[in-house]
């Protein structure tokens, strides 16, 4: 990364302006208008403290694998246009001769790594290979699927633009690690495309081909890279769109009985893909996780000193299903509530222990005031509540017991932070409406 990243960077992010606001100018609603601008803009300016931050502050993958071995793809294609066949090949069948650096060997046999080396070298074509530029293209890559995101619950809760503009928009760490070259950039952006793709052809029922096409191209780039998160995920949206139908049905009884059927299946078949795809799934598979938790565990006490961002739970995890349910809520509050302030040893998670500090405060204040009746109330009777809960809950729960390093657990995190967060405002808002509720009766009774 030199002066002429930064040289360029007003250029190319005038393109990208006009592109955005090209595309801005299709919404009619003012309300739409101005998040996606705002959203913009948010995207395009932390692109630089990204890269400042990956290249100078802590280098890491972002830079030292798939920049260089991106951009050194596509210096090799410009010298010679046959090296082009590697984009089209699989990173097990790479020519490991031909790596930037000797250190990354191996690391793009792996499919998913080298996916990400792919969208740098094809991006490196536009961006002339230049980091600052590429990670722009990244972040507002992830900003189209954030926006799309937003667009789902916004048609559904228009009157809460504001809170999902903060859980989705403006997320610091939400933002900060989907604004860069790397693996979360492309996964924010599939959750966001295959989300509103399902909506409109399930719910919607329209734009059928163009969602198809976009449903199979993001299904396939987050199926390569971060297999996980696609299974733990599109089994709770289909729960939504299941008791999102049952809620039409006028019968109470046949609501009270299929509801829970329909939760109680879907979490069995949730459990039967995951043991399924043990080979796709590899360590995340969910009896991988349970066996490697223990190894995991040693290795990161192993990794742990004064200085590192290595944490331990204190207690010997043996892998079994019985200790990781009766650890399921320290598991659950570490994904979402750590780093705690005192154990921020680095800069690079100072940003994640504020946000969890805040989304501590901010959870104990809407469940005090909401209470048990209501939280259960909205859970229940809520869909789109209820899928956002679980799906925050489940990929908590496996990425707190799995990853035992604050750096990268401010990353692996990222996908159910915003889903967790809209819980809580749901929650929030049905409280709020039913203490309006209880004020008009009492005012008409006057």
């Amino acid at each position: 990364m030199g002066i002429l990243d930064f040289i360029l960077y007003p250029f190319y992010l005038a393109f990208f302006y006009f592109v955005f606001k090209f595309i801005r100018s299709k919404y009619n609603d003012p309300i739409l208008q101005y998040y996606h601008a705002q959203g913009f803009w948010v995207k395009a300016l932390v692109v630089l403290a990204f890269a400042v931050f990956n290249a100078k502050l802590s280098l890491g993958d972002s830079f030292v694998l798939y920049q260089r071995e991106g951009k050194n793809l596509y210096e090799l294609i410009l010298h010679n246009s046959s090296n082009i066949k590697w984009l089209l090949m699989p990173g097990s069948d790479f020519d490991e001769s031909l790596l930037a650096d000797p250190w990354n060997k191996g690391y793009l046999l792996g499919e998913s790594n080298f996916m990400v080396v792919r969208f740098v070298t094809i991006f490196s074509f536009f961006t002339l290979g230049k980091y600052v530029i590429t990670n722009l293209v990244f972040s507002l890559l992830a900003f189209t699927g954030a926006w799309k995101l937003f667009l789902f619950f916004y048609e559904q809760y228009p009157h809460l633009h504001r809170k999902l503009a903060i859980a989705i928009l403006y997320l610091p760490t939400f933002v900060f690690w989907s604004s860069g070259v790397l693996k979360d950039s492309i996964c924010i952006a599939s959750i966001g495309w295959i989300t509103y793709s399902l909506y409109q052809l399930l719910v919607r029922k329209r734009d059928f081909l163009k969602s198809t096409i976009l449903l199979l191209i993001f299904g396939y780039f987050l199926w390569i890279i971060k297999p996980y998160i696609l299974i733990s995920y599109v089994p709770f949206f289909f729960l939504y769109i299941i008791l999102k139908n049952v809620n039409m049905v006028n019968s109470k009884l046949v609501k009270i009985v299929l509801a829970p059927l329909l939760i109680i299946g879907s979490m069995l078949a949730f459990t039967k893909i995951m043991s399924n795809l043990k080979e796709e799934m590899g360590q995340y598979a969910a009896d991988s996780i349970t066996k490697n938790m223990k190894s995991l565990n040693a290795a990161y006490e192993n990794q742990a000193n004064e200085n590192s961002a290595a944490f331990s739970y204190g207690v010997e995890l043996d892998g079994s299903i019985g200790q990781m349910a009766k650890m399921s809520p320290i598991f659950i509050g570490t994904t979402f509530f750590r780093p705690f302030l005192w154990e921020s040893k680095k800069i690079s998670t100072l940003l994640s222990s504020l946000e969890g500090l805040t989304l501590m405060i901010f959870t104990v204040i809407v469940l005090f005031n909401a209470g048990f009746k209501t939280v259960f109330q909205t859970l229940t009777k809520n869909p789109l509540a209820l899928y956002c809960f679980l799906f925050a809950l489940i990929f908590a729960l496996f990425v707190g017991a799995t990853t035992l390093n604050f750096g990268t657990l401010c990353r692996y995190k990222i996908p159910c932070m915003p889903f967790y967060v809209i819980a809580l405002f749901l929650i929030q808002d049905t409280a709020l409406q039913k203490k309006e509720n209880l004020l008009k009766n009492k005012q008409a009774v006057v």
